[in-house]
């Protein structure tokens, strides 16, 4: 008895070993092994720190990963993609995870699929952005091929070690990025879920976002906001005089966009979209009226335009954003006719101008079209959820008759800042279904 008993145990140490990978002596690894070790093996890794875990079971490792600057020259340098790992087991599913900027202060905390599927998941910065950055001055290698040929790249390493189902998830920039990638590499992931991600296909036309700009809310909450900018352009002085004074204050200075008073006037143009993305239901009780003081109409405005945005030193952050947009992602501008006589600046809403001449800008019409095309006729396991205030996706992703196993969602009331749980319940049930089959959990309960 004690024999076979003593077989039985060996037997299940061998299968445990030929399922896992595990290495003796097996008691003294966990059961993904030394992980930290795999992910060192893997060519061009290297782990740079590691954080306190979120939550039991879990190992989270900064890392960095050596990427070409230029894939279809690989030989021209190279750099250290940003990237967090939050490992939980090599047995379950691996969400990748991009915001479509730098790591951001919490690269950690899981993105809405990786709750659901309890996964693993992987935050990328993406180039040009925190420290993940080339060399030298050529931007012409941050384009949307090079991105996703980086994540092509990174998941093509990674699958060695994480060979469950991989799911590409992103909200925003981070959305149109997922996105972006599937295009390109349409295999390399199981499914993808992208939250509030715009389709601005034609950068010449953006009648859409204007006509979407008189739907939103009431009336009255709409002529509230027009009020509220012609009053911000009529006191120009008082108000550029309070910005110019904080800018002193803080050591900021305005060189890129020219000057205080042409940050200003281009912060009140994008007033009604930074409202309609950001402020919560109830915002449009707190608009100032006509009769407030200088002081309250400036903190309003202040706080909903996020007036530091316009700084030499924020804007430094997010060049590679603004290039992005005025190279090949299109951005909105806004027309204006309530501040007819108000304005002071033509062209101010143009992407050159929040990026350094020394830059070149040259936009490529065709590019967002293209991806557009795949979506409608190619895209596959794709699913959009989109807020319905949220004039960011004014024009929104849509699927034509040769997408197959795709989803679009609208979170009802909602702006910029959505999630699946906020569906209504059965459409919630729909997307929450969709993104476990594709991850392989078609019987699992809804987490």
């Amino acid at each position: 008895m004690k024999t076979t008993t003593k077989r039985l145990f060996t037997l299940v140490l061998l299968t445990a070993i030929a399922v896992t990978g595990l290495s003796a002596p097996v008691q003294a690894q966990p059961p993904d092994g030394d992980i930290r070790a795999r992910i060192e093996a893997v060519p061009g890794m290297r782990v740079v720190g590691e954080r306190p875990a979120a939550a039991p079971g879990q190992i989270v490792l900064d890392l960095a990963y050596r990427q070409p600057a230029d894939h279809r020259h690989p030989d021209r340098g190279s750099f250290d993609q940003r990237m967090t790992l939050v490992h939980k087991s090599t047995l379950r599913p691996m969400v990748l995870y991009s915001n479509g900027y730098d790591l951001g202060p919490s690269p950690n905390r899981p993105a809405e699929p990786t709750d659901v599927l309890d996964a693993n998941q992987i935050a990328t910065e993406q180039r040009f952005f925190g420290t993940s950055r080339p060399g030298g001055s050529d931007w012409s290698t941050l384009t949307i091929w090079q991105a996703a040929s980086d994540h092509h790249r990174l998941i093509a390493a990674l699958k060695k070690v994480y060979r469950g189902a991989w799911i590409s998830t992103g909200g925003s920039k981070g959305g149109m990025t997922a996105v972006y990638h599937r295009r390109f590499y349409p295999q390399d992931v199981a499914g993808t879920v992208a939250y509030s991600a715009p389709n601005n296909t034609d950068d010449r036309d953006d009648t859409a976002y204007d006509a979407r700009l008189e739907q939103l809310g009431t009336a009255e909450c709409r002529a509230a906001i027009k009020s509220a900018q012609r009053e911000a352009l009529t006191r120009r002085g008082s108000m550029t005089e309070r910005y110019g004074r904080w800018a002193e204050g803080e050591k900021k200075t305005f060189q890129i966009i020219g000057s205080a008073d042409r940050a200003f006037e281009l912060a009140v143009l994008r007033l009604p979209m930074m409202f309609w993305m950001h402020q919560p239901a109830d915002g449009c009780a707190f608009i100032p009226p006509p009769t407030a003081t200088d002081d309250a109409l400036y903190a309003w405005v202040a706080e909903v335009t996020q007036l530091p945005v316009y700084t030499d030193q924020t804007l430094e952050a997010f060049t590679p954003y603004f290039y992005q947009l005025g190279t090949q992602l299109g951005y909105a501008q806004f027309t204006a006719p309530h501040l007819d006589g108000l304005l002071r600046y033509p062209g101010i809403q143009e992407m050159r101008t929040y990026v350094p001449k020394d830059i070149p800008l040259r936009f490529q019409t065709a590019a967002m079209a293209d991806i557009d095309r795949w979506v409608r006729h190619h895209g596959s396991s794709l699913m959009f959820v989109n807020g319905e205030n949220d004039i960011a996706v004014a024009e929104p992703f849509r699927l034509g008759a040769g997408a197959r196993d795709s989803y679009v969602f609208d979170v009802p009331g909602a702006n910029h800042h959505i999630s699946i749980k906020g569906l209504r319940p059965d459409d919630a049930e729909r997307a929450a279904t969709a993104l476990r089959r594709w991850a392989g959990q078609a019987g699992t309960a809804v987490r």
